[in-house]
């Protein structure tokens, strides 16, 4: 049977070796200065992330500050079993889903909204100055924002109730109603994090080439036909990721300002997961019992944050990992 010249040569070819890489030893030190820059990263990590972990089992332990984490006494989850069967799991439970969905829902488009807006202005100088004004919130202490906050809502001397008195209507103490707290705490963490927040979203836009606006323009498109088409499905990779970060957080309120602002009269609707840790560890001093509530705070949302994202790939391709 005769052979093709192809074939032959097929034959004839010797076997390619293919050589190995060198050790891991060796690329190590030749590549050793772009490893030192990460050093001081997973040292920060390992002391101040990975190595407090082991104050974990405090949420297991009757725990003494006397006898410390190892020699306390072992008591499983009899703090789980209490703060659950307790009087106030449900209440922090949910208004801390209350505080969080309603962040989620009105907060989160709230710098997409920015950013759009501000791409769309043809005036440079007008738009550095807006963007420089809506950056400045996010920069002042949040002790500073609540007082600012509860010198404006003041009964006796704040601006809004002065408003009110000079249409004739009564003085309201707004931070002692229940119902006024969360549209209160939500308007206020709006307008100190929208425009520090939009900067991820502008970036992203920067990077959505023009050429795309442009033959959407000549195809006859308007501004609302381009930001479906164009700056919409551009800014989803972005949207998605920084869902999927907030979902991470969904159960981690703001319990700062939140304890600043907040008072006993409130608890109904302002007292959260992180809120009720604060009081029941460091005022009331049960380390142990507020470990545990921490403890199924953070589990919570490790499990959210997994499901969300292992949704997103599957319907968007775009995910954490």
């Amino acid at each position: 049977m005769l052979q093709t010249s192809a074939q032959k040569a097929e034959g004839s070819r010797p076997a390619v070796s293919v050589k190995r890489r060198g050790s891991f030893g060796k690329y190590l030190r030749n590549e050793y200065d772009l490893y030192l820059m990460l050093v001081p990263m997973l040292l920060f990590y390992l002391l101040f992330a990975y190595k407090p972990m082991t104050g974990l089992l405090i949420a297991f332990k009757d725990y003494s500050p006397f006898k410390g984490i190892w020699d306390s006494k072992w008591v499983g989850f009899q703090y789980f079993t209490e703060f659950f069967t307790g009087p106030y799991a449900w209440r922090v439970i949910r208004n801390t889903l209350t505080i969080s969905l309603s962040t989620l829902v009105f907060g989160f488009p709230a710098p997409i909204l920015l950013a759009v807006l501000l791409n769309e202005l043809r005036a440079r100088k007008f738009q550095k100055a807006v963007q420089t004004i809506s950056y400045i919130p996010h920069f002042i202490s949040t002790v500073v924002v609540c007082s600012m906050l509860t010198s404006f809502l003041s009964p006796t001397s704040g601006v809004v109730n002065a408003i009110l008195q000079f249409f004739g209507r009564e003085p309201v103490y707004f931070l002692s109603k229940p119902e006024m707290f969360v549209p209160i705490y939500l308007l206020m963490n709006i307008w100190k994090n929208t425009g520090y927040g939009s900067i991820v979203y502008i970036a992203a836009l920067t990077s959505i080439s023009e050429d795309l606006y442009e033959a959407a323009r000549v195809d006859g498109a308007g501004r609302w036909k381009q930001f479906l088409h164009i700056t919409l499905p551009g800014l989803l990779p972005t949207i998605v990721v920084m869902l999927l970060v907030q979902l991470g957080g969904i159960l981690n309120v703001g319990y700062e300002a939140i304890i600043l602002l907040y008072n006993p009269g409130v608890y109904e609707t302002a007292d959260v997961i992180n809120s009720y840790v604060y009081r029941s560890g460091i005022v009331e001093g049960r380390y142990d019992y507020a470990t545990a509530v921490g403890l199924f705070n953070s589990v919570v949302a490790l499990v959210l944050v997994l499901i969300a994202n292992k949704v997103s790939n599957r319907l968007t391709e775009t995910g954490l990992w």
